[in-house]
């Protein structure tokens, strides 16, 4: 399909996506549309973001659904809240002249009332993130009797929030007669294992060889000890002063300290992560797609959703630890035929990773030395005098204003003019590299060995341990290291337990949805029977009580509140008192198990060591 005029697609189509500027099909979007328009046959599609996924799906099930029929036809289900907001407005764009059509959104985070209303009008078209397409199905607000196609947008990322419960449980509620498209900037043993249970023969689509890099993006890796990263960041900013980046963190206290950092610095910059409310990051979202900040720095959650074609640069601070995240991060920049940049600002310890994405995706890093103060002054000087040439100059504006200014300037001849122009304007790139250091000298291409190790070290801790037995999780950490990050763990009680099919990773993705994050710190969980506990930092698990509030799971109204502990045992569950009438029985429910595994009683329960 070389043309959407050849594609199937109806005129009401055609002339929406005309006025959009869609010209000519992406490769995802050629390869997608027919099939999808003559046959039912399920579709897996791997495509990295920014290849037009959202057109690719969305198009032919505008054509397909029925406007006499006002219940959802098309689920499609998508991790974020930014995400589902993002799809919701291009489909209604995609739609303009299909008349009668419904498209909603629904998604955690806000009021489940007046999205419950939408569904009851027409709604032949639902996108949703897991969490509240789920407790919409339990209510029995959101019924998929109907439901001719189901759309699995970013799997991968939905399975790694710990959605794969709910992923399946909403499957099971759809006809078994219905045609799933599954869409994937990666793949994973997960993803294989939805496929198998939820697909039949499906046609296999990739726009690109697997996890393969965008031919037009160029990589390019900065070698510098831990200390010197932001040091680093600043130099890549002056020395591009066009620059429209995003920068990558892993977490988002980085995320909020680099972006405060570079406000203070003077840099037009701002964050996107999960501490924000949805209007702050919509404002975020919103000034960067107009160009208004020049550099937008997020961690990989906080950014779905941000579809925007011009961007130049994507930097990661630090490397990510799978290969195919570094990829799907690059294919943010080189898009619509325009050539991109992606740089990893790298230690000496990320030279592993470094040789596991050039072997997995294909493609080579450009080591480059670091620019110094000297490139950077001529580079600002010259783009300071071009700006000037190419100013347009009102005679008429200024003219009242030239005989005090030649008074004012007189005395001065052409070179000292020019001089004390340019000074006035270029003293503070002059002054802050004066004497700027030599990053990549040997002394700091090692790296910092105490603070690469302390990285390494809490990189480790964040990712958790799961223990063989499953029904623990645990992420250890220090008292002090939890100081040095500016705060503590809060330990939560929540109305739901193993009865209930609750798991650690459901109860993450409970949490993930709630946030809308995958960005707070989780220490232990511990999964009763019919309640259970989790340690989340402080000012997280305050939103998320509310968040939860009003929400159900498996048909069970949720209650979270925090668990007070006493000062002594504090290591064993037993120790934890519970407010409220009926949170005694609770508690000696929990002892019994206790004591049934001291006695040898025939039930099993895990309990905290």
């Amino acid at each position: 399909m070389k043309s959407f005029a050849v594609s199937g697609l109806n005129e009401g189509i055609l002339d929406a996506i005309k006025e959009l500027g869609f010209e000519d099909p992406t490769p995802i979007q050629a390869k997608t549309i027919p099939h999808l328009i003559s046959s039912k046959q399920d579709l897996i599609a791997t495509a990295q973001t920014g290849t037009g996924k959202t057109a690719a799906f969305g198009l032919p099930a505008i054509q397909l659904t029925d406007v006499d029929d006002q219940s959802p036809q098309t689920l499609v289900l998508c991790p974020t809240r930014e995400l589902c907001l993002q799809i919701t407005s291009d489909l209604t764009k995609y739609s303009k002249y299909h008349r009668g059509i419904g498209i909603v959104a629904v998604y955690g985070g806000a009021s489940i009332v007046p999205q419950m209303k939408a569904l009851s009008r027409a709604a032949q078209i639902v996108v949703a993130t897991p969490g509240r397409c789920k407790d919409l199905i339990n209510r029995k607000k959101l019924r998929l009797g109907n439901i001719a196609r189901v759309v699995l947008d970013e799997a991968d990322e939905m399975l790694s929030m710990g959605f794969k419960e709910d992923l399946d449980a909403i499957l099971a509620e759809t006809p078994d007669k219905k045609q799933t498209l599954l869409f994937s900037a990666t793949t994973s043993k997960d993803i294989m294992a939805i496929t198998e249970k939820h697909m039949g023969n499906a046609l296999k689509v990739s726009v690109a060889p697997m996890n393969k890099g965008a031919d037009n993006v160029k990589h390019v890796c900065y070698m510098v000890s831990a200390r010197n990263r932001y040091e680093l960041l600043r130099r890549l900013a002056d020395i591009t002063p066009d620059i429209y980046a995003i920068v990558f963190c892993r977490t988002r206290r980085e995320t909020k300290e680099i972006a405060n950092k570079l406000i203070q610095d003077g840099y037009n910059a701002d964050a996107l992560h999960g501490d924000l409310s949805q209007a702050q990051r919509d404002e975020a979202m919103g000034r960067f797609r107009k160009r208004q900040l020049q550099i937008l720095v997020a961690t990989d959650v906080a950014a779905r959703g941000l579809d925007v074609n011009e961007i130049t640069h994507i930097i990661n601070i630090g490397l990510p630890d799978e290969s195919q995240i570094y990829i799907h991060r690059s294919g943010r920049t080189g898009r619509a035929g325009k050539s991109g940049t992606s740089i990893a600002i790298a230690t000496t310890r990320d030279n592993r990773k470094i040789k596991e994405i050039e072997k997995k995706s294909g493609i080579k890093f450009a080591q480059e030395p670091i620019p110094s103060g000297k490139d950077i002054c001529t580079i600002q000087l010259y783009k300071l005098i071009d700006k000037i040439k190419q100013v347009e100059v009102d005679e008429k504006q200024i003219e009242p204003f030239l005989p005090t200014i030649y008074e004012r300037l007189e005395g001065l001849d052409r070179e000292q003019l020019i001089q004390h122009f340019v000074s006035a304007e270029f003293n503070r790139f002059l002054s802050y590299y004066k004497n700027a250091q030599d990053l990549s000298s040997s002394r700091d291409s090692r790296g910092d060995s105490r603070g690469d190790s302390r990285g390494d070290n809490q990189r480790n801790r964040e990712r958790g341990r799961k223990t063989d037995r499953g029904e623990r999780y645990e992420r250890k950490e220090s008292r002090q290291t939890r100081d040095r990050k500016g705060g503590s763990l809060t330990r939560l009680y929540i109305n739901i337990g193993s009865k209930n099919k609750l798991n650690p990773n459901r109860l993450i993705g409970l949490i993930n949805e709630g946030l809308d994050s995958g960005d707070a710190e989780v220490g232990k969980i511990e999964i009763m029977k019919k309640f259970s506990f989790f340690e989340i930092e402080e000012k997280a698990g305050q939103k998320l009580i509310q968040a939860l509030k009003g929400q159900a799971h498996d048909n069970v109204p949720l209650v979270v509140e925090k668990s007070e502990e006493r000062p002594t045992g504090a290591s064993s569950p037993r120790s934890s008192s519970f407010k409220g009438e009926g949170r005694e029985k609770k508690r000696k429910d929990f002892r019994s198990k206790g004591r049934n595994k001291r006695e040898g009683g025939g039930r099993k329960h895990h309990r905290k060591r």
